[in-house]
């Protein structure tokens, strides 16, 4: 039976060479031994004996809020099934599915004004995902390009910059801080939850445009995943700290640093995604079939297998 320790010192060199370059500082290098050994390398292992029990291409969703670090955790955890367990491995960020700031631009006109900021429910184009979830399935693979989307433009890019998808991946994981996320009550969307609804929802439009959207399009994204991974965070505050970090980091790696945000663009900006997140803490905490318990330090706590 392959071990923890035997995978360890397969993908150690990798896992290291992401780190740096991601920049993940804070931690010594024992303490990131650990992380990969006690937590990364077994949901590793949960993944392949998922893909084996199933015995063809499997379908993850990967959510947490804001800045909580799916998106690098992906690719730690991309780096093990593909170097030790030699697994084709396609990961697929929900950020790449923003719809272009034109057709963002013509909702914000049509139905709300809020709706030019991407993220929501409503902002993402769902075809495109149903299109690639149903071309994995198909017996007979067909090559399929996928959109690429640059946060510092805050715009799809051309075609010629998409991901090309080749062949058919065994494992797909989607990651995004809404992957998963359910709609709620009637009753529950009445009151505010803070200020940008309270002072620029006044009539709910917005609200019930993305609840919508999440009990139609998304729900039926949502229902082709066979499992979820959901990233807990200790508190919504933490999503603005994080969040903070990220813009940080893009900005000393984009040329289009006008569009980078600032502290109180990211006060505000949060506030989008606030409704749905707190939600998502309570749903997935109960429904998700891997949680990972984040620490303040943004350090891993605990993790917890549900099935």
């Amino acid at each position: 039976m392959q071990s923890i320790n035997e995978c360890f010192d397969h993908v150690k060199e990798d896992y290291f060479k992401l780190l740096n370059k991601e920049k993940i500082l804070g931690k010594s290098k024992v303490e990131k031994i650990k992380s990969l050994k006690n937590f990364y390398i077994p949901i590793s292992f949960w993944i392949e004996n998922k893909y084996k029990k199933k015995g063809k291409t499997l379908i993850l969703g990967f959510s947490g809020g804001q800045g909580s670090g799916k998106t690098t955790i992906a690719q730690i955890l991309k780096i093990i099934l593909k170097k030790f367990f030699k697994r084709k491995i396609y990961i697929s960020s929900i950020d790449d599915f923003y719809k272009t700031l034109k057709d963002r631009n013509k909702m914000a006109y049509n139905i709300h004004p809020l709706f030019k900021t991407r993220g929501v429910p409503g902002t993402h184009d769902m075809n495109l995902i149903k299109k690639f979830f149903y071309f994995i399935k198909k017996n007979k693979f067909i090559k399929i390009k996928l959109p690429k989307f640059d946060k510092s433009q805050d715009n799809r890019l051309k075609q010629k910059y998409w991901f090309n998808i080749k062949e058919r991946p065994e494992i797909v994981i989607l990651e995004g801080w809404c992957v998963g996320a359910q709609p709620q009550s009637n009753f529950l969307m009445k009151k505010p939850i803070n200020a940008l609804e309270k002072y620029e929802d006044k009539d709910l439009t917005w609200r019930k445009y993305v609840n919508k959207k999440l009990k139609k399009e998304y729900k039926k994204i949502f229902l082709m995943i066979d499992y979820y991974i959901f990233m807990k965070i200790p508190n919504f505050k933490m999503v603005f700290k994080w969040r903070l970090l990220q813009e940080n980091k893009l900005k000393k790696n984009t040329k289009f640093k006008k569009n980078v945000m600032s502290y109180n663009e990211i006060k505000r900006f949060i506030m989008f995604y606030q409704r749905i997140t707190l939600q998502m803490i309570k749903d997935l905490s109960k429904s998700a079939s891997v949680i990972i318990l984040l620490k303040k330090n943004h350090e891993i706590k605990k993790l917890l297998f549900k099935s």
